[in-house]
Formats: C-alpha cells, structure tokens, sequence
C-alpha cells in the first residue's frame, strides 16, 4: 500500500528536519532522484519548513521588513509545494497510463496526490502535537488537552491512510480513473496578477 511507503518518508524528513531545527538548513535527500521516495522526502521537507516559516512570521515582535522577507518566502514555498504535487500525480499517471478504465469508472474528488499532501501535513500535525502532549513545562491541563487531540490527529491518520490506499487500488483497477487539473495560480503570475502586470508598464 502506497500510504505504508510515504508515511514513514515523511516522519523520516520531520525527524532529520528537527536534527538541527533550522529553515536555513539545507535538504539532505537520502533517496535517489529516479525514486518516488526522493519525491514524496522532498515534498515532505518543503511542508516542514514552511511550518516553521509559519511559526516565526506569527511572532507579534518580529521586524516588519523581516516578516515581509519571510512573506516572499513563504510564496515561494507554496508555489514549490503545488509544483511538487502535480510532479506526484505524474508519477500516477505514467504508472496507470496502460490502465483502460472501465465504463462506468468514477472521477475522484481530489487526486492521489492531493491527498498525499494532506497526509504529508498532518504527519507533521501530529509531530508537533506530540511534542506538546509531552512537553515537560507544560501544564497537566495542556498536556492532557493535547493528547486528546492526537489522539484525533492519529484517528484522522488510518482514515486517510486508508482512503489514499482505496483510491489507488481503484485506479489501478480502472474503477476510478484520474483526470489532473493545474492549479493555475494567479498571484505569482506577472501575466495574471494585475498588481505585477501594471507595475510593469
């Protein structure tokens, strides 16, 4: 089952991302890039250091021309991330492009890939819950309140663990079949994007 791959490839980039914590660290990939695991590592990584992004621009004392710096950044990260994604949903179908579906095969409502983002994220969920649940300083309270939450967050993990598996096994079965749309994003654009287009006149 694909999940039982990328799950643990994600635990193993959080884990070697918090080695040293850092959103200026370099990635260390130990896959080899004709691999679906250099894939599934890298995408995992850009998710993990946009979390921590995330974290710092939250500070209320961070410097303005810092948290816009940080802004652009995280931009950046988005569009890296998107990227990545429908990079995984070639790899799907190059894998299934001999697959004929069958007559009355459905459409899903998101790709695999999609999916696969979602179960990157909430690794880190709950990674992150984790450390709060055992976090030594904190109150019982607090740790007791998220420890029920992980305990959601891990429920959460076989319901969608399960549902990427099914979802591939019909593709693979020509029960579903897959049809991927670009995002299209706009706001990076300078075509699109009227802000950086009329700045360009």
């Amino acid at each position: 089952m694909f999940s039982k791959i990328a799950f643990p490839i994600f635990e193993q980039s959080i884990n070697d991302y918090h080695k040293f914590d850092s959103v200026d660290q370099p990635i260390n990939n130990p896959y080899a890039k004709d691999q679906i695991e250099h894939l599934l590592y890298a995408k995992n990584w850009v998710d993990t250091v946009q979390w921590h992004y995330e974290d710092i621009i939250r500070n209320p004392e961070i410097d303005p021309v810092e948290a816009l710096v940080l802004k652009r950044k995280i931009d950046a990260s988005n569009q890296v991330r998107t990227d990545m994604v429908e990079y995984i949903d070639s790899y799907f179908l190059q894998k299934y492009s001999n697959v004929t579906p069958k007559a009355d095969a459905k459409i899903n409502s998101e790709s695999p890939a999609w999916a696969i983002d979602r179960l990157s994220i909430l690794a880190l969920k709950i990674y992150h819950m984790h450390e709060e649940a055992t976090r030594a300083e904190a109150t019982p309270e607090h740790r007791a309140k998220c420890q029920e939450k992980l305990d959601v967050l891990l429920e959460q993990k076989k319901d969608l663990t399960t549902a990427i598996d099914d979802l591939i096994t019909d593709i693979e079965n020509g029960d579903k079949y897959m049809k991927v749309y670009k995002q299209m994003k706009m706001y990076n654009d300078e075509e699109l994007n009227p802000v950086l287009y009329q700045n360009k006149k």
